[in-house]
């Protein structure tokens, strides 16, 4: 069986709610979940071949990562004053930004959102760091396993195949219900609860399929997982 990486795994995690009460811990958070929500739409943009509005939202994305620099250079935030990779976090979230601009101003927006794939590995570092987790966290121990289930050649399992798309299955079932039972600081906005409750049936139905050892089903129901994730990830992730 194939084994998965889930960063969250391995340390005793503080989940991210983001109560309203303002706070030093809260009021950073909330700056992080900003910029990564400009980061994010660089990201799906750049999946969608859209270059001027990729450059605008990579723009804004640069605009508020040099504000979290800027605001938590000199007084960290309690929950990162510790951390003795804070500094070099920025300076590679740094380079990538200024690598995917290039990318994305030279057309390529192939190898620009290739670049600002790695962005997101060094947010959620910075949060198993420092034992935290949130909503976007476990939307990416999602994607890399999903990626994972993707990817995989299950005609050429032979016999095998019913019992590795079960265990795959099995994976995604309990990294989306991670997702659905912890839900996004943004959970109120209209267009929440229909992208969350698509999301999940995507899930679902490979389960259903997986679980009657229906690998043709499965297939079928595997192709439906990428879209539903994609449209919560870009709005919500």
């Amino acid at each position: 069986m194939r084994h998965f990486t889930r960063s969250f795994a391995a340390v005793a995690l503080v989940s991210l709610a983001l109560p309203a009460g303002a706070s030093p811990f809260t009021d950073a958070e909330t700056q992080l979940r900003g910029a990564y929500g400009a980061y994010r739409a660089a990201l799906f943009l750049s999946n969608q071949g859209k270059a001027p509005e990729t450059m605008a939202a990579l723009e804004k994305f640069n605009v508020a990562w040099d504000g979290l620099a800027t605001n938590w250079g000199t007084t960290p935030p309690p929950q990162y004053a510790e951390d003795a990779g804070l500094t070099l976090t920025f300076q590679t979230v740094d380079g990538l930004i200024e690598s995917a601009t290039a990318q994305a101003a030279a057309g390529d927006l192939p190898a620009a959102h290739t670049t600002l794939e790695a962005v997101r590995d060094e947010v959620g570092a910075l949060h198993a760091r420092n034992g935290l987790i949130g909503f976007s966290d476990r939307m990416n121990a999602y994607h890399a396993a999903m990626e994972e289930v993707l990817a995989t050649d299950y005609a050429a399992l032979g016999e095998g195949a019913p019992g590795q798309l079960r265990a795959d299955a099995a994976l995604l079932d309990y990294l989306a219900t991670q997702i659905v039972a912890n839900p996004a600081p943004e959970s109120a906005a209209p267009d929440y609860a229909p992208l969350i409750a698509g999301f999940a049936a995507s899930v679902e139905a490979y389960m259903a399929a997986a679980e009657a050892g229906d690998v043709a089903a499965a297939l079928v129901a595997r192709d439906g997982l990428k879209v539903p994730y994609s449209k919560l990830f870009a709005k919500f992730g």
